[in-house]
């Protein structure tokens, strides 16, 4: 032990996990960076020197971290949830405003624009060219076609 140094503990590996509340293989990363003090025995036994007053029955989690930092952490993550759940409803609100608006819309169509009629006149274009002046003549088949949607003529023949 150095001087000016607290009294410690020597503790396992498995120990010292299981005080500071991590894996075994973040003591081990923490000793090969030098993070957590620690000594061999002449066996090559690791040992982690811990406080003695980290007591090893409790169960103190320890972090690479200061806890202030991660208080602030977690202050901030709890703000920007809040911040979300407040920014879903706002967006929860103007989509039931919008779909009130367009059901009051909708109610606004007259009965005739609903059910389109049966039978649907066909356009009649005035195709002339300038030598002639009498209409083509308008086919069975262009009416039919003028009847039917696009998507049926293409799919079903």
């Amino acid at each position: 032990m150095g001087e000016g140094r607290t009294s410690s503990s020597r503790v396992s590996v498995y120990d010292a996990a299981q005080v500071m509340g991590v894996t075994v293989d973040a003591i081990r990363k923490r000793i090969s960076r030098g993070t957590i003090p620690h000594e061999r025995d002449e066996d090559g036994r690791v040992w982690v020197l811990l406080d003695t007053d980290q007591d090893p029955t409790s169960k103190v989690q320890d972090t690479d971290q200061p806890q202030s930092d991660s208080a602030a952490l977690i202050s901030e993550l709890r703000a920007r949830i809040s911040s979300l759940e407040y920014q879903l409803e706002q967006e929860r609100q103007a989509n039931s405003e919008h779909r009130r608006l367009l059901a009051a819309a909708l109610e606004r169509i007259p009965p005739q624009l609903e059910a389109a009629p049966e039978a649907r006149e066909s356009p009649q274009t005035a195709q002339e060219e300038p030598e002639r002046a009498e209409p083509r003549p308008v086919t069975v088949e262009s009416q039919e076609s003028a009847q039917r949607p696009w998507w049926r003529r293409v799919f079903r023949g």
